[in-house]
């Protein structure tokens, strides 16, 4: 095959298409109604399913009045343990790492307050909830464990998904030893609920044995296998089709009970069916962030270094399972310490399983580091931006290793000339603004890990010269359909107008994860290696051809760019596609391309993207209501697709972190367990009002080990950074420390 552009070996060059703040190529589907989401789907014959939610956190149930829901004129099934089909796979085993204990009435036990305990399927929504309610449960209650001080303590034997729970780094004795300051601080973050736009919703329909499935997913292939599984069908026998996610955050990547149980509906009446959860029921069993109880002990010589970092994080699960918050490991790869010790331990508690939530670990973790960071600046005199660039590491700290490539620095500087740093005064309450409220300035520092997964994808170059991708990757908001299509592009050397792009369809190839802040990297570099696939075969065709002014250019190699071949030594020798599929008798040629990361690399660096925020908070001096006026964002994330696209993401993120230091907490009744917030009346997220100037800016980075595109994550780390930011920022306009989020009004007064 002729010599193209070099991939996956070497760093890539990307096209006219990379790079450039494209709209997004959804927004006039979505602004118009017309992107279907899962709930949108109405096939013939739709019946519609409510399940019946547990009012205990612990205990079993005793009686259900199927009679009285059954005799509802529009019920047409219940399903209860007592007459539910039997599965292929039992709903408490874990098929693999990414997989979660599901509810799906399996027996009458009682694991926490909003567990599905049976489902009614009946004509009509309306009917279905009529159903329910007639239901009646009755239970036998066993006490409600709720919260770290009445959950059961244990050890675990990972943290995350399959991290390591604790971590010795040079020794913590010597460190202390040797420190001229000692700070310790206590924080405490509490439950976080997804609370995505999109509920989560399916719609299924079987076909024999064949199984038909619209629901917003954000790893279609895994959750494609584990249905499969769950009902004793080859994987290949079910279609998942996840066009569009209205929001996932991580708990639209793992399967749940009502899933499993809406498909079991659609078996049992032999008719498609569709269940959607209600506002509240997003607060059991689809996941949630666990909360935590973080102690930090840091050390500091004379000179602002730091001698030592402990960490130690509490984190809650459930009953059942083993998901916990990887809080303390936040403190691995930030800061230079010669000493870091971390541990993990877990408490069980009666609320449904914790998952991965938006920077799963690092954003409450790095909450109680940042925090940690500006007392210990304090204690050591130091502006808190000067300390942490004191503190800066040169290597990662956790591994010794270098970074693939590390501009923090860069963001420091930028960052600050953005604010407006210079010149903040050293201690609290200081400033005041004309109103007379008091003015406070915070930093934290960002970072998060930048994973890659393993993705597969199709390319198509047709004889009329416009390109066909296909992958199943996911569109939930972060403007894959758009950055993604902007690298097909590239890749088969082409306008991006003139790309057909095809996602979201388990019939596709696999895409990998849409998580981690690794989606970008990983469909995209799939999906250049199958475009510079198609070119090579394309490129085979030319320099074979003696009728084409590129013959003879096979060891020159040949450049595609603009819909043409160009021959590399010398660009006045090209040709259009066209052409040459024109006198090749084809209609098209075709690419295949698989995205990973290459094993050496992975080995060799410590990938990461950087970042830091600043923030201004404004504080009634009489009521002490906090609000935040200003965040400023500077990050460093490789290579940027689409400017305007990551810094939505990034301010996206920094909002987010505002809601975890302000508003954010998911509250349950310690006596009953339930959930007593399960609205958007009652659990607050951040509105308009709320951030009313929030601003990233990109520092230009290269990163020549991390993946042949050079692409790193921006959908999680704008939230690290952020919350720390503004509580430092709160204690700077008060001079009141605060350890627990969200930071209260009462926390403040006196």
């Amino acid at each position: 095959m002729a010599e193209t552009l070099e991939f996956p070996t070497g760093h890539v060059r990307l096209g006219s298409n990379a790079g450039q703040p494209l709209t997004r190529r959804d927004g006039m589907l979505k602004v118009t109604g017309a992107a279907t989401y899962a709930a949108d789907n109405r096939p013939a014959g739709l019946l519609h399913a409510v399940y019946a939610v547990s009012a205990i956190a612990r205990g079993r149930v005793t009686f259900l009045d199927v009679a009285a829901a059954k005799a509802h004129p529009g019920v047409v099934e219940v399903i209860t343990p007592a007459n539910r089909p039997p599965l292929a796979r039992n709903p408490d085993e874990k098929a693999h790492g990414f997989s979660w204990r599901i509810e799906a009435l399996q027996n009458d036990g009682v694991r926490y307050a909003g567990q599905p305990i049976a489902v009614v399927v009946a004509e009509t929504l309306e009917a279905a909830n009529e159903g329910a309610r007639l239901l009646a449960p009755r239970y036998e209650v066993e006490p409600a464990r709720i919260g770290h001080d009445r959950g059961e303590v244990f050890d675990p034997p990972v943290v995350g998904v399959g991290a390591e729970p604790n971590l010795t780094k040079g020794d913590a004795e010597v460190g202390h030893r040797a420190a001229a300051h000692h700070v310790d601080v206590d924080i405490e973050t509490p439950l976080h609920y997804h609370n995505a736009l999109e509920p989560h919703a399916i719609v299924a329909e079987w076909h024999g044995d064949r199984l038909t499935l619209d629901v917003p997913n954000q790893a279609i292939a895994i959750a494609r296998s584990d249905f499969a599984g769950f009902f004793g069908v080859p994987a290949e026998n079910v279609e998942l089709r996840s066009p569009f996610i209205g929001g996932g955050f991580g708990s639209k990547a793992i399967l749940n009970g009502p899933q499993v149980l809406c498909i079991l509906a659609a078996r049992m009446t032999n008719r498609p069916v569709k269940l959607v959860l209600r506002r509240d029921q997003m607060f059991g069993p689809v996941g949630h962030r666990g909360g935590t109880r973080q102690r930090l002990s840091l050390g500091v010589d004379e000179g602002g270094h730091l001698t030592v970092i402990e960490h130690h994080a509490q984190s809650t699960t459930s009953s059942f399972d083993d998901f916990l918050e990887p809080a303390a490991n936040a403190s691995h790869n930030l800061y230079a310490s010669p000493a870091i010790l971390t541990r993990h331990t877990g408490v069980r508690i009666d609320t449904g399983t914790p998952g991965p939530m938006r920077a799963p670990g690092e954003a409450s973790g790095s909450a109680a580091l940042e925090c940690a960071m500006d007392e210990a600046a304090e204690a050591a005199g130091l502006d808190p931006l000067e300390f942490r660039m004191r503190n800066y590491a040169e290597t990662d700290p956790a591994t010794g290793r270098p970074f693939s490539s590390k501009a923090l620095r860069q963001c420091y500087a930028e960052g600050a000339k953005q604010f407006g740093w210079a010149g903040r005064p050293l201690a609290p309450r200081q400033m005041r603004d004309e109103a007379g409220h008091l003015v406070g300035w915070g930093v934290g520092s960002s970072l998060f890990p930048n994973p890659m997964f393993q993705a597969e994808a199709r390319a198509v170059l047709r004889a009329d010269g416009t390109g066909l991708v296909e992958i199943s990757a996911v569109e939930m908001g972060q403007g894959a359909l758009t950055a993604l299509a902007q690298i097909a592009a590239d890749g088969l050397g082409i306008d991006v107008d003139k790309l057909e792009f095809r996602a979201g369809s388990s019939e596709l190839p696999d895409g990998g994860i849409a998580g981690g802040s690794g989606h970008t990297a990983t469909a995209g570099n799939a999906i250049f290696a199958a475009g510079s696939d198609a070119m090579g075969r394309l490129a085979d065709i030319a320099t074979q051809d003696p009728a084409s002014p590129l013959f003879g250019a096979g060891n020159a190699g040949v450049v595609a760019r603009g819909g043409r071949l160009h021959r590399a030594d010398d660009e006045s020798r090209s040709e259009p596609y066209t052409a040459i599929l024109d006198r090749a008798g084809l209609d098209h040629v075709e690419g295949h391309g698989s995205g990973a990361r290459n094993p050496a690399d992975a080995e060799d660096y410590a990938m990461f993207s950087h970042g830091v925020v600043f923030a201004e908070v404004k504080v009634d001096p009489e009521l002490y209501q906090v609000r935040v006026s200003r965040l400023v964002g500077a990050f460093a994330a490789g290579r940027i697709i689409n400017p305007r696209l990551a810094k939505s993401q990034l301010t996206g993120g920094m909002i987010w972190g505002l809601g975890f230091a302000l508003h954010e907490e998911g509250v349950h009744d310690p006596r009953t367990g339930r959930p007593m917030n399960a609205d958007f009346a009652g659990y607050h997220v951040p509105v308009n009002a709320d951030a009313p100037s929030v601003e990233a800016f990109l520092v230009e980075e290269d990163d020549r080990h991390v993946n042949a595109l050079g692409i790193k994550g921006v959908g999680e780390i704008g939230i690290t950074g952020s919350v720390g930011a503004i509580a430092n920022a709160v204690w700077h306009a008060t001079g009141v420390r605060v350890h627990r989020f969200p930071i209260h009004i009462e926390a403040l007064l006196r």
